[in-house]
């Protein structure tokens, strides 16, 4: 597909230029801005497992550790009260989330007590923690509960190193299953175009997705940074861009019509449904936690990806905020409200005219043109521009990318952790997940 190669050898450049970010001394982020509505999204870097395709800033679990970062995430979070932020939806990622539901639990309330305007909570799970501890504690907390599951194919599951870690594709679709109704939304985390994943292979997955009783699917292409292409190249296979737009089609088609778009990669059974997608319901969010991202003031902060240096800024009444980049001008700005609110399916033209003082085909006409000769239009009315199935993938494209930088960056930051931290990021296989529920064993 012509018009993907081009959007993705644009957004490789581009990107590098938007997410580059240098060492800081900040004292705090900007103040909020009266009458904005922003995301809080809080970030649990644990996992009992590591999957070797992941980028995201995750350590290798350990109780003590755990509980020590959950005690300086709270210090953390009750001092972003201090700022005034108007947060409206809390999303908890990792790593993760689940990984002591206890502490969970307690800092999710303290949340709600800290800002009762939060109206949804998302948290992410692995399918290992769908038990009836963990449902029983979270369902009338979370709103929105999102399981990590990426393929029910088993030989997939051990490429992905997911087998011995959550048992066969039966076990996950039989834990999913049993979740399902017990959360307003039900969120299973799909990835599509893996290197050795075939046709037969996602269209079963797609057909069982539908089978789990989830309202509500995620099906992510793979985001490898360079570093992450190498290796599985190395080991499983090169990724196959010249394929995705037909995996991705298979998604859409295999899914309906009982699910529908809500966003370029999320699907919903439930029209108009939970989407929590914080970059498209909220432009610009706060993140805390070691290795969380925020956007605020048109401008990306990084916290310290550390552990160690996460909970001694924070004993010592610092900010975590380790990196920054550069201030976006109007035009990048204006270029971050055109991908995340297409991603979203649709813009609001009227919105951007009042926000940017011109209208988006004079301030984005290379954009618009690009889209509209691309096949991506669907309406272009005096309100809204939306898309087609065509320009959903663009958008699909335009994400995978930018979230691929991210992962590339955050790669960079690993390497740059102390010693005694980076041995968390290698998984050795020795710490056990614990036996499946009983319900759960003869599918395993």
């Amino acid at each position: 597909m012509l018009s993907e190669r081009l959007l993705t050898g644009a957004l490789r450049v581009l990107n590098r230029g938007y997410m580059s970010q240098e060492p800081v001394d900040i004292a705090q982020l900007p103040d909020p801005e009266p009458g904005r509505q922003y995301s809080l999204y809080i970030h649990i870097p644990f996992c009992e497992r590591l999957c070797p395709y992941c980028s995201f800033n995750r350590f290798l679990y350990g109780e003590d550790r755990a509980r020590s970062y959950f005690t300086t995430l709270r210090t953390e979070l009750e001092r972003s009260a201090e700022r005034g932020f108007d947060f409206r939806a809390l999303y908890i990622g990792g790593g993760t989330p689940t990984i002591l539901v206890d502490e969970l639990c307690t800092t999710i309330d303290l949340a709600r007590s800290l800002y009762p305007q939060i109206g949804e909570v998302s948290a992410e799970s692995s399918p290992n923690h769908i038990t009836d501890e963990t449902i029983s504690a979270l369902k009338d907390r979370v709103q929105r509960f999102s399981v990590g599951v990426q393929s029910f194919d088993d030989s997939l599951l051990n490429q992905m190193a997911r087998y011995d870690k959550y048992g066969c594709g039966d076990a996950v679709f039989e834990r999913v299953a049993y979740a399902a109704g017990k959360f307003h939304s039900l969120n299973v985390d799909m990835m599509f175009n893996f290197p050795s994943q075939t046709l037969a292979m996602l269209e079963k997955d797609v057909a069982r997705v539908k089978l789990t009783g989830a309202n509500q699917t995620t099906f992510y292409p793979l985001m490898a940074s360079p570093k992450n292409r190498k290796e599985l190249a190395r080991t499983i296979g090169a990724m196959d861009y010249a394929r995705e737009a037909e995996y991705y089609r298979v998604v859409c088609d295999g899914l309906a019509p009982e699910f529908e778009p809500a966003s370029a990669w999320t699907f919903s059974r439930d029209k108009g449904g939970m989407i929590d997608e914080y970059i498209v319901d909220y432009e610009e969010y706060v993140g805390l936690g070691s290795g969380a991202m925020s956007y605020v003031g048109g401008r990306l902060y990084n916290n310290t990806f550390s552990l160690d240096g996460y909970r001694s800024r924070i004993q010592e009444g610092r900010s975590a905020i380790a990196k920054a980049g550069k201030p976006y001008d109007t035009l990048g700005r204006m270029r971050y409200r055109f991908v995340t609110e297409l991603f979203g399916l649709r813009l609001d033209k009227q919105r951007f005219k009042a926000d940017f003082g011109v209208p988006i085909e004079r301030a984005l006409p290379l954009e618009m043109t690009f889209m509209r000769l691309s096949g991506g239009i669907d309406v272009n009315d005096e309100r809204w521009v939306t898309l087609t199935p065509r320009g959903r993938y663009l958008l699909l494209v335009m994400m995978r990318e930018t979230l691929a930088t991210s992962n590339d960056l955050r790669d960079h930051e690993r390497e740059m952790l102390p010693a005694h931290e980076k041995v968390l990021l290698n998984d050795t296989g020795v710490v056990p997940c614990g036996p499946p529920p009983e319900r759960f064993c003869a599918a395993s």
